[in-house]
């Protein structure tokens, strides 16, 4: 199939843009745009060995984990990565995608790829080419862009899908990417797509997604409880804005609720390490709220556009556990916004904005 693209995407040496090439002349192919949706990553497998190797990557990461790798490397190659993988892989077990053995992550990005290509067809008459990448793991970003460029993407705009800015998820994603072009001898031009966080249509969806999921319960929560993915302190301190945009969020979407400050609260999950991360952590969190006399809550986790290990695992069963066994009563999870149709119309919208002038 392959084969069949690039065939289509070659110019004929007589319809160069340019006229006639000459007969030894490398092929030139039909000038397209490439659509590259990013999203964090995923193990191949939930055994030790694939598990072992996403990890590595992952945690070697210098915008993740920004320790000196002389300190850093032998504690991750050693005790971090003898035990860890054998946690994470049970944890990526219990929500595994067992009819295409693979994460819900690799599932749903790739369908969201698939209709956002059909989404921009609609739209536009230029030769867009949608296509998606892992930071950590598969498809890798440099394959995808090399894929691209042979057929004939000479401008490409990458879609990394975190709406709030962060040095360890926006800027690795894009930081991969320039990575892979600096091994190009014909570059494509780039474009990224910034942070969306306060973008009306997003708050929209998102609290078109509570309510509909609220709508759907008997039961009234006595709290909503909104999640991110957390950082260490420090890197808030240091200037990155990813603290300001998960409040701003939060703000937005109750304010389009309509609720009082006290209905919501903020909370930040997946600390890692002994330093201080951005508080108040979710898990402190759900263990104390039913002591407080909140046995009632529903959870969404607004950093995530696709459900993964984090939100699927770590909030709607561990912290589901966590909350009803310290005494909560009723626990509603929010899905991430996924491949639903809304949510691909937005991100169609955003692409179709940062595609001005190319298409």
């Amino acid at each position: 199939m392959a084969d069949a693209v690039l065939e289509k995407a070659t110019l004929r040496r007589e319809d160069a843009p340019h006229g006639p090439l000459p007969a030894d002349h490398p092929p030139v192919r039909q000038r397209r745009v490439g659509v590259v949706l990013m999203n964090l990553g995923t193990p191949d497998g939930t055994d030790y060995r694939s598990m072992r190797r996403y990890l590595s990557e992952f945690l070697s990461d210098r915008r993740v984990i920004d320790y000196s790798p002389l300190f850093w490397q032998p504690l991750l190659q050693g005790v971090i990565l003898s035990t860890r993988p054998k946690k994470s892989g049970a944890a990526y077990r219990s929500i595994w995608n067992e009819d295409l053995d693979e994460s819900p992550l690799r599932t749903v990005t790739r369908a969201q790829a698939a209709k956002l290509r059909a989404a921009l067809d609609r739209k536009s008459e230029a030769a867009i080419v949608v296509d998606w990448a892992m930071r950590y793991g598969n498809p890798p970003i440099k394959s995808v862009l090399e894929r691209l460029v042979s057929q004939g993407c000479d401008r490409i705009l990458l879609m990394a899908l975190y709406p709030q800015y962060a040095a360890p998820t926006t800027a690795t994603a894009y930081d991969k990417a320039f990575e892979a072009l600096m091994a190009m001898r014909w570059q494509p031009a780039i474009r990224t797509l910034p942070p969306y966080h306060d973008h009306p249509d997003y708050i929209r969806l998102l609290k078109d997604s509570i309510e509909r999921r609220l709508a759907a319960l008997d039961w009234t929560p006595d709290l909503l409880v909104m999640s991110y993915h957390g950082l260490p302190k420090r890197f808030l301190m240091e200037g990155d804005p990813y603290h300001c945009h998960c409040q701003k969020t939060s703000r937005l979407v109750r304010e389009a609720l309509g609720w009082p400050e006290e209905k919501v609260v903020v909370c930040f999950q997946s600390r890692f390490g002994p330093e201080e991360w951005l508080q108040p952590y979710l898990d402190k969190t759900l263990e104390s709220l039913p002591g407080q006399g909140t046995r009632k809550i529903a959870v969404i986790s607004p950093a995530f556009v696709t459900d993964c290990v984090e939100t699927l695992e770590e909030i709607d069963k561990a912290g589901r556990e966590s909350f009803l066994h310290a005494g909560g009563t009723h626990f509603a999870y929010v899905p991430c916004l996924n491949d639903q149709d809304d949510h691909v119309a937005f991100l169609a919208g955003l692409a179709r904005n940062e595609l001005g002038g190319w298409v």
